[in-house]
């Protein structure tokens, strides 16, 4: 999966946690990009078998979306926490940094942060 779906299954996850589903205009306002554009990106989810899409709007992650989803988010929260612990960033810069480095990150390099955490 690349890092753009990533991040939408990502932001869907983080709004389904505060609002109980996302709508293409939530996804949209949260990541700064055009709504045709997520519209797109939530068909191809879709078709990947990792969201559900009503026609009303809803959209909600899938059990499989749920499960990728999930790891990603963990995988932010755990480099977020490490770069502000350890190197003393900002949340934010720590958050921006984490975003860029989740989707390269390999599990060892997770479970060695895990480990320097404890």
């Amino acid at each position: 999966m690349n890092k753009s779906l990533e991040m939408y299954l990502k932001t869907i996850y983080v709004l389904e946690q505060d609002h109980g589903h996302a709508h293409v205009v939530d996804i949209s306002d949260e990541l700064g990009i055009t709504k045709p554009s997520v519209t797109k990106a939530m068909n191809r989810l879709k078709d990947n078998g990792l969201i559900n899409k009503e026609t009303y709007g809803h959209i909600n992650l899938t059990e499989k979306g749920k499960k990728i989803s999930q790891a990603l988010y963990y995988k932010h929260k755990m480099i977020t926490y490490f770069l502000e612990k350890s190197l003393g960033l900002s949340h934010e810069e720590a958050s921006i940094n984490a975003c860029r480095m989740e989707h390269i990150i390999t599990e060892k390099m997770l479970e060695a942060i895990e480990e320097y955490i404890k």
